[in-house]
């Protein structure tokens, strides 16, 4: 079950070495995407935000470096911090919108993200659940 999930997108700050990689994290397009998306969200009780956190910087070169500077937490899952890169692995469209969603959706809807009367508990060696 995933109702009561609450899940946060940050956005790092950007450092653009190159000029072609430069997304607007402001624009009306981004603002739409995220109100859609938290809808969405909210239809299986996740609850979903976006914030800003310019402390940290990402030095940007290419596409992969804008995938790094977007970070996904979802605290009841264990998740702090990660990459939507590494969450997706390689981009098929360099889409950004379409790669959040992708990333956001895997980790809301994941079996290991999931609990739920279908997940069975994995049993680990020395484990004390055996």
């Amino acid at each position: 079950m995933v109702a009561g999930k609450k899940m946060v997108v940050t956005f790092y700050g950007q450092k653009h070495v190159r000029t072609d990689w430069q997304v607007d994290f402001s624009s009306y397009a981004f603002d739409l995407f995220f109100i859609e998306l938290a809808d969405d969200l909210a239809r299986f009780g996740i609850e979903h935000t976006r914030s800003g956190n310019n402390d940290v910087v990402i030095e940007v070169n290419s596409y992969s470096d804008v995938l790094n500077s977007v970070r996904i937490s979802s605290p009841s899952d264990g998740f702090s911090s990660l990459c939507i890169g590494h969450i997706i692995g390689k981009s098929p469209h360099l889409d950004l919108l379409e790669d959040l969603k992708r990333a956001v959706n895997r980790i809301a809807f994941n079996w290991w993200t999931v609990s739920g009367p279908f997940r069975t508990p994995s049993k680990r060696r020395g484990s004390s659940r055996e």
